[in-house]
């Protein structure tokens, strides 16, 4: 079972734009394998770090607006939020050791 908040079109604003911490947007969907092997990586990263990162799931078949806003042609997709604005992107699934290396600028 995740621990990342599901973020919908309707709360991404005061979810992700509005956060004072680093978030870490998992786009994701419900068929995509990779996802499902990315998503209990992304909650150790995010139990590990929670003072440091907020990492959320958006779904991209019942976001599709926010799929188009962000160019999500691939999944999972994972944009880091810095003061509302992406500051990094990561596609495809990685083991934790990559993906911690990649987001060390942000845990620091």
């Amino acid at each position: 079972m995740s621990t990342a908040v599901n973020v919908t079109e309707s709360s991404f604003a005061e979810d992700v734009l509005s956060s004072d911490k680093t978030v870490l947007v998992d786009f994701w969907a419900e068929w995509c394998g990779p996802c499902r092997l990315v998503g209990p990586i992304l909650d150790q990263i995010a139990a590990e770090n929670t003072e440091k990162i907020t990492i959320v799931k958006v779904n991209v078949d019942e976001n599709p607006s926010l799929a188009a806003k962000y160019r999500i042609t691939n999944i999972p997709a994972m944009k880091v939020f810095k003061g509302g604005e992406v500051v990094d992107t990561f596609i495809g699934a990685q083991p934790k050791v990559a993906l911690e290396q990649k987001l060390a600028p942000y845990l620091s």
